[in-house]
């Protein structure tokens, strides 16, 4: 357990304010996201079939929730993300280029180690825009990230006209900056302390390029080798000056296409997967190419409604301890 206690902490908002904030918040930031990137509201799945090969694998070493279904006698996952499963829906919905999906992604992480910001319970936005294989490159990413960027800082405006006591903190432009250059930047810091480095001088950074090894032999952070392009991927981080530290929103990138999974799934040895049914397909070329990500729901609630813990404004499971540490420094959680 990890807990950071912001000094003279006090909530803009009261608990039934945080709540009709929460709801005015995630409805306009949803209506906006889905105009800007074209996107149609679809259901998903809370559980899918291992075989399926549509679970996320995080970074590889995070354990899916399972249990047996009786009737058809097989187990099935409860998802960790639905980076997968939203390509294989795009094949299925027919939908044109240009045109993608967007849905309510519930998750559990049991693995999550629990702290201001992490819960074992997911919520966010995940979307999948169809593109043209030649625009699978660096200009249609920072392109999708500055339209995303641009919905970031139409909420924080929203958000401050309803509640004027909340503050607005998003610089005008984000930055864009691989890994390498970060690490070039700051080559004796870890990766975390990059991270905060830069976005305590930026506000709001597009951190592009994890997955693959850097100059000193490490990633900065893993990928599962089977949804982002290595080379085509990244992170939208904000500072959060509540906690004093560096607060992901995003992780997103262009999807893999049969070339780089291929690459990617050798690299990181995983090539068992190849015979499941969504990296058969992918290989085979029988999905469409595509950008996409996932956009934490309780993340950009506290963030933008400046919040020192995620469990101000979702529901979930803590330590006593930190429930108690919590109470007695004016943190609510719900």
């Amino acid at each position: 357990m990890s807990l950071i206690i912001p000094k003279d902490y006090k909530s803009s908002l009261g608990v039934i304010q945080t709540q009709q904030a929460i709801k005015d918040l995630k409805d306009y930031f949803e209506k906006r996201l889905s105009e800007e990137l074209k996107l149609t509201r679809v259901s998903s799945p809370l559980f899918v079939l291992p075989e399926s090969g549509t679970n996320d694998n995080l970074n590889g070493i995070e354990k899916a929730v399972s249990f047996n279904v009786p009737d058809i006698n097989k187990n099935v996952e409860i998802v960790q993300s639905l980076a997968k499963w939203k390509r294989m829906a795009l094949k299925k919905y027919g939908l044109d280029e240009g045109r993608g999906i967007y849905t309510d992604m519930n998750a559990i992480r049991k693995d999550e180690e629990l702290d201001n910001i992490h819960s074992i319970y997911v919520d966010q936005w995940d979307w999948e825009l169809i593109i043209n294989k030649d625009d699978r490159n660096k200009e249609t990413l920072k392109n999708v990230v500055e339209k995303i960027y641009k919905v970031f800082k139409e909420t924080e405006q929203y958000v401050h006209d309803i509640y004027p006591e909340i503050k607005k903190m998003l610089p005008e432009q984000i930055t864009f900056i691989t890994s390498q250059e970060l690490l070039d930047m700051y080559p004796n810091l870890s990766s975390k302390e990059r991270e905060n480095k830069i976005v305590k001088e930026k506000g709001a950074v597009f951190l592009m390029q994890i997955g693959n090894l850097l100059s000193n032999g490490k990633r900065h952070d893993g990928r599962s080798p089977d949804y982002d392009d290595w080379e085509l991927n990244g992170d939208i981080l904000f500072y959060n000056p509540v906690l004093d530290n560096v607060i992901e929103l995003s992780s997103m990138g262009i999807r893999v296409d049969e070339e780089s999974l291929s690459y990617q799934l050798d690299i990181a040895d995983c090539n068992d997967r190849r015979e499941l049914d969504y990296h058969k397909a992918l290989l085979n070329g029988e999905l469409p190419y595509t950008v996409g990500g996932g956009i934490g729901q309780s993340r950009i609630c506290m963030y933008f409604l400046n919040k020192a813990h995620i469990g101000e404004v979702q529901v979930g499971v803590w330590p006593q301890e930190m429930i108690n540490e919590c109470l007695e420094n004016g943190i609510h959680l719900l």
